[in-house]
């Protein structure tokens, strides 16, 4: 099983570093510009199925990677983006300083959420049970599967494939259509390309 694990693309909310989340966004027209170029660069990838977040701009950036092919493209509640609770909407450097979400990207198995929200941890815990129900379908052992989510949902699902996850982030966040490349045989994954860019 091959799977490509996209982020999707950017939205206005990026643009202006609004605290996204579980809001449902739509694509800006550099996100639609950036999920088609990777689009075209993957174009000779031979997906068999596309699982994307319900949210429309994962659902949009997988449909515009696979513009006209016949793939179908299933939606999974558990790869949906973290929600933010009652940040969502504020821009980053309107939250006071001493807020908790300070500590999101500086130490994000601390954060602490705000009302309404999620931790690190109940993302990790839906994106495992997605991630282990996925490679232990026995109609995809050998096919080509793409992902379609978000930001932290890209990391947390990953947390099934670092070899060390001390570092959540792993150094930073997964770029607007960065592709991370899962190759899973035998039950073990490994990473063989890591949020790679194509524009």
């Amino acid at each position: 099983m091959l799977l490509y694990v996209i982020r999707h693309g950017e939205t206005a909310w990026n643009a202006v570093r609004k605290i996204q989340g579980a809001t449902d966004i739509p694509l800006n027209e550099n996100g639609i510009r950036l999920a088609k170029i990777t689009g075209e660069k993957l174009k000779d990838v031979p997906f068999d199925l596309a699982i994307s977040s319900p949210l429309q701009r994962a659902f949009h950036t997988a449909v515009l990677v696979l513009r006209d092919r016949c793939v179908p493209i299933e939606t999974d509640e558990r790869i949906r983006e973290i929600s933010f609770g009652d940040l969502e909407g504020t821009q980053v450097l309107q939250v006071d300083p001493s807020h908790p979400f300070h500590n999101f990207f500086a130490d994000a198995y601390h954060y602490v959420p705000a009302r309404n929200g999620e931790s690190i941890y109940d993302v990790c815990a839906r994106t495992q049970e997605f991630y282990a129900e996925l490679i232990r379908r026995p109609d995809l052992e050998d096919k080509t599967v793409l992902i379609a989510t978000h930001g932290c949902t890209v990391r947390a699902l990953l947390q099934n494939v670092y070899k060390d996850t001390s570092d959540f982030w792993q150094g930073g966040v997964c770029p607007n259509c960065g592709v991370n490349i899962i190759e899973v045989k035998g039950g073990k994954s490994t990473l063989l390309e890591r949020d790679k860019i194509y524009y």
